[in-house]
């Protein structure tokens, strides 16, 4: 995605000014005559998200109004001028007066234009905007740019983004930056320990794998992520509905994701050793498909039942995590689209996430509000763990009784998480059901700005 940014003279861009109910009145005894009656012709009252192009006397444009809610109101969309570059004839603008953030409304601005155009042509203009005094433009594209990067992987259907293909897309990002990219394929996943990993990804024709990535000096902190990279879930025997199969091709967002993030870091350049770990599978039908039932060794060497073949993220995580704690990082990060029990506590805008260290659900609870990338704390509730005991192995994967399914799928990930320093999981759900400014409909970013904010401070 090229930057949405312009180094021209802000002079020569068209002004855009905020306007609030409250602010109105005022705003608009300051225009022209002319454009005093042309918003009146308009009914231009100021509410939220409404946009008006005054033309200048020349019939070029002179100025936008746009609407933003009042600075006591209930809630305020931070992320409003998202919606911009949607509305915006080609050209470049600037920020006439401040937003309510104006940091994250410049923010808003590039996210807002993100267009997925691999198989037709985009219908977006080329808008864009003189960055605001004061704001690292820099920054806000390396945002912007990740951003799109985990857009297009989840939005890319799953014929065109298989195992071999997100493999692809690491080595990709690796590449760009210095970074190591191996990957352990087929029936050597078994052959190095890997069994939970072959098991979901063995009855497809593309054969599953186990992808790293790694980049930075070897002295800095450890900081481990690993994502959930299931390219299409059938449900396996478990088999889906067909209208719960719709989405299946973003059920490899936390891969998705945890590349985005990877790739804010080592454009930054922080000072820390990243390790990415990607469990790269199809769940498909068919004649050796795992079943319900079925026992299973995990690298951890806890033996796994299998309650549901639906619940198979959490098993490819298992495996990856268990490997990434062997390692003893400071800070282990997961992430995937794992429970709808996670949508139906929070809905598709606000990912729980879940770890025993206060300090650190602290800085994410604050660095997601300052980012705009909202999370929520949910507990590692001890008393259900033993909903997770099995009467044939160590545990099973998906307990019976249908409550607290996002919170047993982070309890089942805590067994394979030992000797990490910390460790955060996050259920993910990756996709903007509906446009929102800033947020198109189709793949989303989640996670990933609060979490490279998280980082940013402690290792930049």
């Amino acid at each position: 995605m090229p930057s949405i940014f312009e180094t021209a003279s802000a002079s020569s861009a068209i002004p855009i000014t905020f306007v609030t109910k409250a602010s109105w009145p005022a705003i608009k005894e300051g225009l022209s005559t002319e454009a005093r009656n042309f918003a009146e012709a308009n009914v231009y009252g100021a509410k939220p998200g409404s946009c008006l192009i005054l033309p200048a006397a020349d019939g070029r444009i002179a100025q936008v109004l746009f609407g933003i809610e009042d600075d006591d109101a209930k809630h305020r969309d931070l992320f409003r001028p998202g919606a911009l570059p949607g509305l915006l004839p080609a050209g470049t603008y600037r920020f006439a007066n401040a937003p309510h953030d104006i940091r994250l409304g410049a923010l808003a601005f590039a996210l807002g234009s993100y267009r997925f155009g691999r198989y037709r042509k985009s219908d977006s203009s080329d808008v864009r905007l003189v960055p605001p005094d004061g704001v690292d433009a820099a920054e806000l594209n390396r945002l912007a740019e990740a951003a799109a990067l985990a857009r297009d992987l989840v939005n890319t259907p799953s014929n065109d983004m298989g195992p071999e293909e997100l493999e692809a897309a690491a080595k990709q990002v690796a590449d760009r930056f210095g970074a190591r990219c191996t990957s352990i394929v087929g029936d050597d996943l078994l052959q190095q320990n890997f069994p939970l990993v072959h098991a979901v990804g063995r009855a497809s024709t593309r054969a599953p794998r186990l992808i790293e990535l790694v980049w930075g000096d070897a002295s800095h902190p450890k900081v481990t992520l690993v994502g959930k990279g299931v390219c299409f879930d059938t449900g396996g025997l478990d088999l889906k509905p067909s209208s719960s199969m719709l989405l299946m091709k973003k059920d490899m967002g936390g891969a998705a994701n945890v590349l985005a993030l990877a790739q804010m870091v080592m454009d930054a350049k922080l000072k820390l050793h990243l390790r990415v770990l990607i469990p790269a599978v199809e769940n498909a039908v068919a004649g050796n498909a795992f079943r319900p039932m079925d026992v299973f060794p995990s690298r951890k060497g806890l033996t796994v039942e299998i309650g549901n073949t639906d619940a198979e993220g959490r098993l490819v995580l298992a495996d990856a995590l268990a490997l990434a704690d062997e390692d003893k990082p400071d800070l282990l990060i997961d992430m995937g689209t794992l429970t709808g029990a996670a949508r139906v506590a929070l809905g598709p805008d606000l990912p729980p996430f879940y770890t025993q260290d206060e300090a650190l659900a602290a800085d994410v609870a604050r660095c997601a509000a300052a980012e705009n990338d909202p999370l929520w704390r949910m507990p590692l509730w001890a008393p259900y763990d033993s909903w997770l005991d099995s009467k044939v192995a160590t545990i099973n994967n998906a307990p019976s009784g249908g409550f607290a399914g996002s919170i047993t799928c982070a309890l089942f990930l805590q067994r394979f998480v030992e000797h990490a320093g910390s460790w955060l999981h996050l259920d993910i759900f990756a996709w903007t059901p509906s446009s929102k400014p800033g947020r198109p409909e189709g793949g989303e970013c989640q996670a990933a700005r609060a979490l490279y904010k998280l980082l940013s401070e402690r290792y930049g």
